[in-house]
């Protein structure tokens, strides 16, 4: 970063995004909380700006430092892309055993850094035709550790130690039904003291759908 900036160079490519962005003097200067008679002399090279001011204007037209004062022919900030983050894909999820430890990884998917940090997450293989006609076997659906999810949710749930299984989950004050989307299955409905005995877990929510052909 140059320690004096170029005025001629400065007030020809400040000149150039006023025109371009149809700024006056008056409305850089709202911008900049400074006078408009102050921006006008940046733009017509009679006065050199400080640093902190160019900064300033290249955040507000989104353009590089370095463009702004002559120090580069890119105008624009490169687009920094951020790699996915890899899932495993999971055959089974069965009690007792951390999702971590799970062996039995047939797979991996990818999901967005921004879905990410929003919490850990697994993928599941569907198994059998229970969820049909949305998810079918083979499918993958992608999917947030959390132990609770709201009525009208899909969630992966363990149940008496089982292998987990995938249900629309329904609350009602004494208890929880597990509802398939095939009206070939039976709604499994559980009271809250066999939540507690057997039990019945749930251990994450479906945030995403991958259907496989």
């Amino acid at each position: 970063m140059k320690d004096k900036i170029d005025i001629t160079l400065f007030s020809d490519r400040l000149k150039q995004l006023m025109d371009e962005d149809n700024w006056t003097s008056r409305s850089l200067a709202e911008k900049l909380h400074l006078s408009h008679t102050t921006v006008a002399r940046y733009a017509n090279g009679d006065v050199r700006p400080k640093t902190m001011i160019v900064l300033k204007i290249a955040e507000i037209a989104n353009v590089n430092f370095e463009w702004l004062i002559g120090e580069s022919d890119d105008k624009y900030p490169q687009v920094i892309t951020t790699k996915a983050v890899k899932i495993p894909v999971l055959g089974k999820v069965v009690a007792g055993i951390p999702i971590e430890a799970v062996e039995e990884i047939i797979d991996y998917e990818e999901i967005s850094p921004a879905l990410s940090r929003q919490g850990d997450y697994f993928a599941l293989q569907i198994k059998g035709n229970s969820m049909e006609p949305k998810f079918s076997e083979g499918d993958v659906v992608i999917v947030r550790k959390q132990s609770d999810v709201d009525n009208g949710d899909v969630a992966i749930v363990l149940v008496n130690g089982d292998e987990a299984t995938v249900k629309k989950i329904k609350k009602f004050e004494g208890g929880i039904n597990l509802i398939p989307t095939n009206p070939a299955y039976d709604v499994l409905t559980y009271t809250n003291e066999q939540i507690e005995k057997l039990p019945v877990h749930i251990i994450g929510k479906v945030v995403e759908l991958r259907a496989k052909f």
